[in-house]
């Protein structure tokens, strides 16, 4: 049997998608497959989102190949999950299977981003509980 694929979106796909892509690909690879997209892309994926991942779990997001993708650039997904656009996430063809709604960290220092990758972890833990279950 196939693992469910879980598509984590966000408009830029540069930040908060980014991280959830490669905690689910850490936590949760043996449950789902991670990927990641936006509606509109920045150039890269925010170096300090890269920094405090490397530091806090050694995934260095972009030396492992993870880079902005449009939407359209994924499989389509079988979980959908809207990270908390704040001004309306892409449409991606469907509904959302939930809205994590965390706030951005851009341009912010470290704690908030500390507080939305903790929070993300919890969320991905929660997820792969949920798939094992078969909920």
């Amino acid at each position: 049997m196939s693992k469910p694929k879980v598509a984590f979106i966000c408009t830029h796909n540069s930040c908060r998608s980014q991280i959830a892509e490669a905690l689910g690909r850490h936590l949760a690879f043996d449950v789902f497959e991670s990927y990641s997209a936006g509606s509109e892309l920045k150039s890269s994926i925010n170096p300090d989102a890269n920094r405090i991942m490397r530091s806090r779990y050694g995934i260095d997001m972009v030396a492992q190949g993870q880079h902005n993708k449009l939407v359209s650039e994924i499989p389509a997904p079988d979980i959908a999950i809207s990270m908390g656009c704040g001004v309306g996430c892409p449409y991606i063809g469907r509904s959302f299977d939930a809205d994590w709604n965390l706030p951005d960290p851009t341009d912010q220092d470290d704690a908030a981003f500390d507080a939305v990758i903790t929070a993300i972890e919890a969320h991905i833990l929660e997820l792969k509980n949920t798939i094992s279950k078969g909920l």
